[in-house]
């Protein structure tokens, strides 16, 4: 305890990301555990994960503007795509296709900020592409190419969510985060209804769903966010996608097509290194201090 505190701002924020990255990772394996539908698990997590975001942002709430609305129809629909992608498929599918957003990005952005598509970003995409492929081809003969196609649409949802909020004031992103989670509980109500109740041990995973993985991961990569680079915080998130198939194949016995992990290994690879060579290009872009 002792030692957290003599960090500095700059080490508890790389800290807090890294923790935010390693507590997302655990989604896909409580999400294959529980033998529940996937909306009776969305109804369950967002239902807790909105309890914690609404005593957070409690003062703002009702300060909705268009913009939280369309965040909000892309949160929902990310999270209700990636939850039942990773029913359909390998936990290890669902959330590599999800990370394919900056793809979407980059293309998107040019068409809406009126910035110039550099070749490293066309150089991106095409290798993720080709990552993406991977995927399809690996699963062709499994059945999962179902799941694949909303990994894929998680991956588009979760672009669009970041340009959104990207274009949003600071102090309204959290508003979007807690009515996506009520819209999404209410999408999931239904199915919850129909659903036996859980036991005790399946209430913790739903809990820990919900005010963990969820609620604390996001607030701790907030807190991070504010206290490093963004290629740092870019990078260290990036052990989400790294860590979500390992707990799952530990947890839950569940192996990804060998095609399937090198698509995966292709993406993140790429988006690691277009990271370090834009960072780098904007360091020599900068005046020399004297």
């Amino acid at each position: 305890m002792t030692r957290l505190r003599q960090l500095s701002s700059h080490q508890a924020g790389i800290l807090a990301v890294v923790v935010a990255a390693i507590l997302w990772s655990t989604g896909g394996l409580f999400i294959k555990l529980l033998p529940f539908d996937p909306f009776t698990i969305l109804f369950y997590r967002s239902a807790i994960a909105a309890v914690l975001f609404g005593y957070t942002c409690r003062n703002k709430l009702l300060a909705v503007n268009r913009k939280n609305v369309i965040a909000i129809l892309f949160y929902t629909a990310l999270l209700v795509s990636f939850v039942v992608a990773t029913k359909k498929t390998t936990a290890a599918n669902a959330i590599f296709l999800q990370y394919t957003a900056p793809i979407y990005v980059l293309l998107m952005e040019p068409l809406l900020f009126r910035l110039k598509l550099e070749r490293i970003n066309v150089v991106t995409i095409l290798v993720c592409i080709a990552g993406m492929l991977l995927f399809f081809i690996g699963d062709l003969q499994v059945g999962n190419v179902g799941g694949n196609f909303l990994g894929l649409f998680s991956g588009i949802c979760l672009a669009g969510f970041m340009l959104v909020q990207r274009t949003n004031a600071p102090e309204k992103q959290e508003v979007s985060i807690f009515w996506g989670n009520i819209l999404v509980a209410l999408v999931g109500l239904p199915w919850f209804l129909e659903s036996a109740p859980p036991t005790l041990p399946q209430w913790g995973m739903i809990a820990f769903l919900g005010f963990v993985q969820i609620g604390l991961g996001y607030l701790l990569f907030t807190y991070g966010l504010k206290r490093t680079l963004a290629v740092e915080s870019a990078l260290l998130a990036m052990l989400e996608p790294i860590l979500n198939p390992v707990w799952v194949f530990i947890g839950y016995g569940e192996r990804p097509a060998n095609l399937a992990i090198a698509g995966g290994l292709v993406i993140i690879a790429m988006l690691i290194i277009r990271t370090i060579v834009t960072e780098r290009a904007k360091l020599r872009r900068k005046p020399v201090p004297f």
